[in-house]
């Protein structure tokens, strides 16, 4: 792989990132109005993966494919309509919670423990947003946007966190010894 193009090996790391949140939003548990997915777990692992600025293409990535119609959002959706209605908020923050996720490892170390630091950051981004347009969309109290969209997420998030913390600075590792991925030290251009 030392050979390979790294801009192009960063299209295609962005957009095997891209493809891993849009499987993982597969994964859900509905909810009246927000459901758990997996994709908080997609955006902490790319972001601890890949890093600030790949990680927030690939998620830039993501909500475009899903914006044009792709069914890539939770529940196998598309569209415009989701990007803008009451959960978009949280698929905006994906972008910022990858950068600046990734950001708080570079600056400081890719270990487990900065790695759930950092993650718990993400989370609390990804659920401001959320809540925000939450609350524009359904014209909520902010007492009904933080119990629809902020409580019941908490301590699932918490795990999602670890989880992208742990299998994150584990597979970050693997993909650096075999060349991969560059490390902080040797960032492809």
């Amino acid at each position: 792989m030392e050979n390979v193009n790294p801009k192009l090996r960063a299209v295609v790391i962005c957009g095997l990132f891209a493809a891993i949140t849009a499987i993982l939003a597969q994964v859900e548990v509905p909810l009246p109005i927000v459901p758990i997915s997996g994709q908080t777990l997609a955006v902490g692992l790319t972001a601890t993966i890949i890093g600030s600025k790949y990680g927030a293409v690939a998620m830039i990535c993501y909500a475009l494919l899903g914006g044009i119609g792709l069914p890539v959002f939770a529940g196998f959706k598309g569209g415009a309509q989701v990007l803008m209605g009451p959960t978009g908020g949280y698929i905006f923050g994906f972008i910022l919670t990858a950068y600046v996720t990734g950001l708080i490892l570079e600056k400081t170390t890719f270990n487990l423990w900065m790695a759930m630091m950092a993650n718990t950051v993400g989370m609390i981004i990804t659920l401001l947003f959320g809540t925000i347009q939450l609350k524009i969309v359904l014209d909520m109290t902010w007492n009904q946007a933080l119990a629809a969209g902020v409580y019941p997420f908490i301590a699932v998030g918490l795990i999602k966190a670890f989880l992208a913390s742990w299998l994150g600075i584990t597979v970050r590792k693997r993909l650096i010894q075999a060349s991969l991925i560059p490390s902080v030290d040797q960032k492809a251009a």
